[in-house]
């Protein structure tokens, strides 16, 4: 070892080269997230269907007033459907809403469906994969360094040398395939904003998943509440009716009884 050159500099290389397909890998699948996800919102009829049918049950709320004629709203605004309540306190504007969507349009319920990477995406950090590219093309050109210093070591180096001469050409190549596909999903990133009439730096990708999926999971639930609140709605309705049934049964026996004291004859 004390006679290899720079081992402490071959030891960090190597050690980039075992970890780099796998490193490549796992951001590789985040920009595809990205992509499939920022694909799925913009293609999904469902959504916009609810989305439209939220915008037609705000300008109704707001009839009469500046904000009734909307032709749009912020995306925090889902958020809020669930604080709004009805004056009896007991349905929400989010209960509402799936109840107009269960009764007229109960095609559109499961859009959820449509949005298979939305929850994986909430788990990226822009900020993280930037760092993971950097650091990928910074470990590239230290092998590159490496590689051209190597040339020059003699028989010390040759193997060395012509491993990794082997690896640098296939790892460019990922490489480069890599910050294609992370430019890519950076534009995805921001249409996904655009998408919802928001500015991206204001409402970054990270803000417009996590408000997207906390509206979904909201939703589900509501709508859920709804189903179980039918269900014990004719429950209720059914035992009513088999008590007035039995009511009736009790009268109609009691008429039909015989008077006391009076025998047969």
């Amino acid at each position: 070892m004390m006679k290899v050159p720079r081992v402490e500099s071959k030891l960090r290389i190597l050690s980039f080269k075992i970890k780099f397909l796998t490193q490549v890998a796992d951001v590789k699948n985040n920009l595809n997230t990205i992509n499939d996800v920022a694909e799925e919102v913009r293609n999904s009829d469902k959504l916009k269907r609810v989305m439209q049918t939220i915008l037609s049950l705000g300008n109704a709320l707001n009839q009469g007033t500046a904000r009734g004629s909307a032709v749009g709203f912020r995306l925090d605004s889902l958020l809020k459907l669930i604080d709004i309540r009805a004056r009896n306190n007991k349905m929400t504007l989010m209960h509402y809403l799936c109840k107009v969507l269960a009764g007229k349009l109960p095609e559109v319920l499961d859009f959820v469906k449509d949005l298979a990477h939305l929850e994986p995406a909430t788990k990226i950090q822009l900020k993280d994969l930037a760092e993971e590219m950097q650091a990928i093309t910074k470990g590239l050109e230290k092998v590159e360094q490496e590689l051209a210093t190597s040339e020059k070591d003699g028989p010390v180096s040759e193997t060395f040398y012509k491993k990794l001469k082997e690896f640098l050409a296939d790892a460019q190549a990922e490489g480069r395939s890599l910050a294609s596909l992370y430019s890519t999903a950076g534009k995805s990133a921001d249409s996904l904003a655009h998408y919802f009439g928001e500015d991206p730096v204001r409402c970054p990708f990270e803000q417009v998943v996590s408000t997207l999926l906390s509206f979904v999971k909201t939703f589900e639930r509501a709508h859920a509440e709804n189903l179980r609140q039918v269900e014990a709605e004719k429950k209720k309705a059914q035992m009513e009716a088999e008590r007035e049934k039995a009511k009736a049964a009790a009268a109609h026996k009691k008429a039909g009884s015989p008077e006391p004291g009076v025998s047969d004859r």
